[in-house]
């Protein structure tokens, strides 16, 4: 009995050993990179539903990795080998196994940059979150011009033009259109402060509204530090109840614009020329950045309510129709 007892102690001593050698053999492989004077970064895609050994796999074949079979068997023994999750990851050779995998259990996947300029419009961010590699040019179009989806997100508009916030976003390859527009829109509201929207009260503006002057200002401005008194051009004749007459507005209800704006064009009543129409037009027509839309808000105080392009990206500003007329002549004209 006693030798029995003996044999059953020794045999669980060499078993708690082997497993402890095996641990710790486990640990030392989890703690070296492969090859740590080698940082280059090599891009790795995980699938979703894709299997540790297939990702081991891959490690270990862009040798990024020693052992796949050790990297298997210390996932395990930690409990990742079912949450690493699916993404583009940047690994080096550098990087010791578990690092790697606490990588890919965090999702700290690689960000792609997407830079959407002040005053893009709908279809032009969808161009340039196709060329990002974001999905379809159609898909965000579709998306982004979804009127319950853009309830869903708090906007009282038909559309999300206008809110579309102009910055330098990162997000995974993986990102969905709706992620995408989703961070553009909560981007917006960071900016238009609570502040803001007391402004817009003080003037019987809604925030629909204030973004839709604020687009017009935004595609209207060659020099930004005219941005205020340009508003005050549009403030002016809101308040006479005078036709903003904006080309931008116009030439946005132009379906497939050429560039090539006539008088027929201006003479074609849309939701959104403003030569035919009172008021603002149906929505905004482009997406504004802060500099806009603050200048819609805080307009300078003058009495003009024309301007005329110098063709320099300035503008002459005019407070009576005989004035403007003289500046057509000169800067558009070339007459004096």
């Amino acid at each position: 009995m006693k030798k029995a007892l003996l044999l059953a102690g020794i045999s669980i001593f060499l078993i708690v050993s082997a497993g402890l050698g095996i641990y710790i053999e486990l640990r030392m492989y989890a703690d070296a990179p492969a090859e740590a004077n080698n940082s280059k970064n090599v891009v790795i895609g995980v699938r979703q539903g894709q299997s540790l050994k297939t990702t081991a796999n891959v490690l270990y074949q862009e040798s990024i990795i020693k052992s796949p079979i050790k990297l298997i068997l210390f996932a395990r023994i930690k409990g990742y080998d079912k949450h690493l999750k699916a993404g583009e990851y940047l690994l080096s050779a550098a990087m010791t196994p578990g690092q790697i995998l606490d990588i890919m259990v965090k999702g700290e996947v690689k960000l792609h940059k997407l830079t959407v300029p002040e005053g893009y419009n709908i279809d032009q961010i969808a161009d340039l979150v196709t060329q990002a590699g974001f999905g379809t040019r159609e898909a965000f179009i579709k998306a982004a011009s979804d009127a319950e989806l853009a309830r869903k997100m708090g906007l009282e508009a038909e559309t999300f033009e206008g809110y579309l916030f102009p910055d330098t976003y990162f997000f995974p390859k993986t990102a969905t259109v709706e992620k995408i527009i989703s961070t553009m829109v909560q981007r917006f509201w960071s900016i238009f402060t609570p502040e803001w929207k007391a402004r817009a009260t003080s003037y019987g503006f809604t925030v629909h509204q204030v973004v839709t002057l604020a687009s017009i200002i935004e595609k209207e401005t060659g020099a930004p530090f005219e941005r205020p008194r340009i508003s005050s051009v549009f403030h002016n004749r809101l308040r006479k109840k005078m036709r903003l007459e904006s080309d931008p507005t116009v030439i946005y209800g132009i379906k497939n614009f050429n560039g090539n704006l006539t008088r027929k064009h201006l003479k074609t009543r849309t939701p959104y020329n403003t030569y035919k129409i009172r008021g603002l037009p149906a929505g905004p027509i482009a997406n504004p950045g802060r500099a806009s839309l603050e200048a819609a808000l805080y307009p300078e105080e003058t009495g003009y309510i024309y301007f005329v392009s110098k063709k320099d990206n300035t503008h002459h500003f005019s407070t009576n129709l005989k004035e403007h007329n003289r500046a057509v002549q000169k800067y558009q004209l070339g007459r004096r």
